[in-house]
This record gives structure tokens, sequence and C-alpha cells, in this order.
């Protein structure tokens, strides 16, 4: 069999995101026959025995999965926390596949988070040149003046110096005491909308994403999943520019 990049057939495996691989890699974590590797090694799958700790990476592919989860408030998307708080992934109680969230929602933020065990196609969604869209409902305490939406949707320099991109920010409500926004970003900053609100002066009340690349949360409660549709996961796919794959 034709020897393939290592970090590849970890995220064939279903065990991580190519990109997490490669941080395993780079980390000295993977072994192939009980060796070292490095990045941009290659190993035969089927005769290499490859492990990442003392975890071993089987040499079938895993059947892929795709899975839309509507995240409560209170949960971290990390896959384990020392602090014992409610982790995501814990509320897909039936699936058996191992599965990771495509990106990140902070523990106080929910809807829309993505889980699959498609490491390439984790990483084409998240891969900063791709530019994917995601949408969010952001409720902020108190009004908001043209000036910040016109500094939010320009660009707006964070904390870390960093600048972001262009968006669009529209109002859907405004009440005394309450403005209801919709973000539309294309990067993945982390914590992006609270950095940019706080760095004009609003105070996040609730954020809640609602779409990534045309795929709506729609009417998932929080704590509920289930698959992609194969139309989702082309809407999708081609929001990457990979165009139409098979999806299972």
């Amino acid at each position: 069999m034709e020897k393939i990049r290592i970090q590849k057939i970890i995220a064939d495996s279903g065990y991580c995101s190519r990109r997490k691989a490669e941080e395993y890699i780079s980390s000295g974590l993977v072994t192939v026959n009980g060796r070292g590797c490095s990045l941009g090694d290659k190993a035969d799958p089927r005769n290499d025995l490859i492990k990442v700790g003392e975890d071993i990476i089987p040499a079938e592919r895993a059947e892929k999965r795709y899975i839309i989860l509507n995240k409560p408030r209170g949960y971290v998307t990390s896959m384990a926390d020392e602090k014992g708080r409610k982790i995501a992934a814990e509320l897909l109680t039936d699936v058996r596949e191992r599965v990771y969230p495509v990106g990140r929602l902070d523990r106080n933020s929910e809807g829309l988070l993505i889980f699959t065990n498609d490491g390439e196609f984790a990483n084409d969604i998240m891969h900063p040149s791709r530019h994917v869209a995601k949408t969010y409902r952001v409720t902020i305490d108190g009004r908001v003046n043209e000036e910040q939406l016109n500094t939010l949707m320009s660009g707006v320099e964070l904390d870390d110096g960093a600048v972001t991109l262009p968006c669009t920010v529209e109002v859907l409500t405004e009440e005394p005491e309450r403005t209801v926004l919709r973000f539309i970003i294309k990067e993945g900053r982390n914590r992006q909308i609270r950095r940019m609100c706080d760095a004009v002066g609003l105070q996040v009340g609730r954020l809640r994403r609602v779409a990534i690349g045309g795929v709506k949360l729609g009417m998932l409660k929080p704590g509920e999943y289930r698959d992609l549709t194969k139309d989702e996961l082309r809407r999708l796919r081609t929001a990457v520019g990979k165009g139409v794959k098979q999806g299972r």
C-alpha cells in the first residue's frame, strides 16, 4: 500500500482533526513502530503501528459522522476539562464514533456547534483562508449607537492588537434596555464577538450562533442534536470551495 502522511492517517481514523494531529506529532506524542516521527513523515496504515501516546490508531478509515448540536450555555467545547465543567460532547449520548467539535463556542455562548470525525472536513471549515460565514444573534445590554455599529462593521482592534476583518452587523430589535444584533463574520478568533463588543464599549448579555456556511440551527432545542443532511454537507463544502463530495 502507498504510504500516506501520518497526520492524514490519524485524521482519517477519526481520532482528531488533521491540525490537532500535526500538533501531536510536533509535540513528540506520535510514534510509528515505537519510534518518534516528524511532520511530513509517511507510513503504511495497514502494516505500521501508529500510536498517539498509548492510543493505537486503527488502520481502517472510520465511518464519517457529521452532527449538529445546539450547545447550551455552561458547556465547554474542549473534549476534557480539568476544572470539572460540563462538556458539550457528553450530550451526544448515543454517538458511538469518536467525534470532536469543529471550532468552538465559549462556555457562556450557545447555539450551533458541529461535531465530526472527518479531519479534512473539520480543517476546511476552521481554516482562516476559507472565510466560512458564521452568523450570530447577539443581545447587547442597552443601546448601540451608529458609531459603534460602523466601527464593528469596518474592523475593530482587539485587546491583543489584531484587527478584525470587515463584517456585517445589523440591528434586529432595539429597546431601551437591550439591543439585538445579527453578526455575520468570516473569521474565527477566540471569543471574537465578545472582544469586538468590549472594544467599542458594549456589554454582551447573550450570544447564540445560529448558522455556519448556510447551515442553520433551526428548531433544535438546547442540548438536542442530529446528523447533517446531504444537502447541508453540500452547502458547507461549497462554502469552503470544495464543491460536491459524497457525504457519507
